[in-house]
């Protein structure tokens, strides 16, 4: 991936020397956020519940840090460059039908972090909190995302990034909202299956920006849509609970398929338009 010379986004806080601890908890709906989030890339959301239940009750208060400087640090600087060149594409695209786009931020942490939806370890991996309107990474999910899951390559990082971009983009739209509400009078199988048209609708944005980063700036070298889609299918329900339990549980998936990953991340890097990204209107995933 050509990113070397694109523009640094502004929007990155570091906070990878501040130390969270307990004491962040959840009110009205930010616990099914947090539960619906703390399954990307196949983390256990049982997990994050009983790390969110040991804070108590209060009203979490966010920490505020100044714009991160990463010059200096190589993981750091490519994800500032990533994510400012969502913000281009996406300000772009929500310009061209009269809305307005605004700008996310991106908290680095190590180990844990706090946010408005609670107190959460590195092992959920990235996620994104709608109550903030921050996407939260831990760079050591690059090295777990190469090693563990075998998707290695500066275009499969890239993909994680938009993928958190485009929850952003469904946050701004209302749909998170929307897809809160619904679940709180859903059976568990079915909140699960909201959840996967949720999961793979962001997979379709992440390929939208693709699109058009390639088409505008010409990003893309021999070999980094492999990666992409390497990394869709690295992280499909599928696949990751058969590699760690040996079987696959259908009911209980909540991000799709390895093969629903790729198609719907294709299908929004082969059009560049968001309204091919209508998951939930789609009767085949």
């Amino acid at each position: 991936m050509r990113w070397q010379g694109g523009r640094r986004s502004e929007n990155v806080e570091d906070r990878r020397g501040v130390r969270a601890g307990p004491g962040m908890a959840l009110g009205g709906g930010g616990l099914l956020v947090a539960l619906l989030v703390a399954t990307l890339f196949g983390a256990d959301p049982m997990q994050l519940l009983s790390i969110v239940l040991e804070g108590g009750g209060g009203v979490p208060v966010e920490d505020t840090q100044p714009p991160a400087d990463t010059k200096n640090d190589p993981e750091a600087d490519f994800v500032s460059v990533v994510l400012a060149d969502t913000e281009d594409v996406w300000r772009k695209l929500f310009e061209d039908t009269g809305q307005r786009y605004v700008d996310p931020r991106l908290v680095l942490f190590r180990d844990q972090v706090r946010s408005a939806c609670g107190f959460a370890s590195a092992a959920v991996g990235p996620f994104y909190c709608p109550a903030d309107s921050k996407v939260y990474l831990d760079l050591s999910f690059f090295q777990d995302l190469s090693r563990r899951f075998g998707a290695p390559g500066d275009f499969a990082r890239a993909y994680v990034v938009a993928h958190e971009i485009g929850h952003h983009v469904q946050n701004l739209s209302g749909l998170s909202g929307e897809v809160q509400r619904r679940q709180q009078s859903l059976s568990h199988e079915e909140g699960n299956a909201l959840s996967v048209r949720v999961e793979l609708q962001a997979d379709c944005y992440a390929g939208v920006w693709a699109h058009h980063a390639n088409v505008e700036r010409n990003v893309l070298e021999p070999g980094d849509v492999e990666e992409a889609l390497g990394a869709a299918t690295a992280i499909g329900d599928d696949r990751l609970q058969r590699q760690g339990q040996g079987y696959v549980v259908p009911e209980s998936f909540t991000h799709g398929t390895s093969g629903q990953r790729v198609r719907w991340f294709r299908r929004g890097f082969d059009s560049g338009k968001p309204g091919q990204c209508d998951t939930f209107a789609a009767r085949d995933l």
